[in-house]
């Protein structure tokens, strides 16, 4: 993987499946992760933990079928 440290990645569908594994895998190669998905309490726990083991994220409720969900994510 090209060197993602200190990029800002924004992950929709983050809290859970793939959305997660790669929010995970992007923290722990130093990217700063924004995590979008409709599901607040597990969002706040991915972020909780990125930031416990050293990593930088934030998050935000987001519908990707609302338009104006998506660009309060960006």
């Amino acid at each position: 993987m090209q060197n993602i440290a200190n990029k800002v990645v924004i992950i929709t569908g983050a809290s859970s499946g793939i959305g997660e594994a790669t929010a995970y895998k992007l923290a722990r190669e130093g990217a700063k992760i924004v995590l979008g998905a409709r599901r607040e309490d597990k969002l706040k726990a991915i972020a909780d933990q990125i930031k416990a083991d050293g990593g930088e994220a934030v998050y935000r409720v987001t519908d990707v079928v609302k338009p104006e969900d998506n660009a309060a994510l960006v």
